[in-house]
């Protein structure tokens, strides 16, 4: 249980964290938007596979 508790709270911040650039930064540039997104995507992606996925 202590695993599914961990990856909602990671999906969470996932979202807190497009959000948060979404409306702080991006607000009205669509490309630019839509790049940032993808990129934090992977960035946490890429952590989540090296860090915290059990073999």
């Amino acid at each position: 249980m202590g695993t599914r508790a961990a990856v909602v709270l990671y999906v969470i911040a996932l979202v807190a964290v497009v959000v948060t650039v979404d409306v702080l930064f991006f607000r009205h540039h669509i490309l630019e938007r839509l790049m940032a997104n993808v990129g934090i995507v992977l960035v946490f992606a890429a952590f989540y596979l090296t860090f915290l996925k059990r073999p």
